[in-house]
């Protein structure tokens, strides 16, 4: 149970230096429109971090951004190097987080069913 405590409390502090990385230094063309580092797991070795990437726009935009992290590996390395003291840094990988996308699906196939909602919170089901 230690090392699960250490490696969620490891990916979030990757995640916070990526996210002030994004704000203040990395500054990247691609990067246009709204992103963010929704999340980042550590393998239970340490040996891999898997950074998500939440990302507005069309997938063309997303291949896009995913390509500008990943050629600003070596200066996210670097500053998760300066701020945290690992032994071993864990290699970096870029995944766009599709929740977003899966929710909105999610919500079209509820909204699209037949089900009507009364005040009180009650299914009356159309017949």
């Amino acid at each position: 149970m230690r090392k699960d405590y250490r490696q969620g409390r490891l990916g979030e502090e990757i995640r916070r230096i990526i996210s002030e990385l994004l704000l203040r230094e990395i500054k990247d063309p691609r990067l246009s429109g709204i992103v963010s580092v929704s999340a980042v797991e550590v393998t239970s070795d340490g040996s891999y971090a898997t950074v998500y990437i939440s990302l507005m726009g069309e997938e063309e935009e997303r291949e896009n951004a995913l390509a500008a992290f990943r050629g600003a590996k070596g200066l996210i390395k670097r500053e998760i190097g300066h701020q945290v003291k690992l032994k071993h840094m864990p290699e970096l990988l870029f995944k766009a987080d599709t929740s977003m996308d899966y929710g909105r699906h999610i919500t079209g196939i509820i909204d699209s069913l037949d089900i009507n909602h009364d005040d009180e919170g009650e299914v009356d089901e159309e017949e």
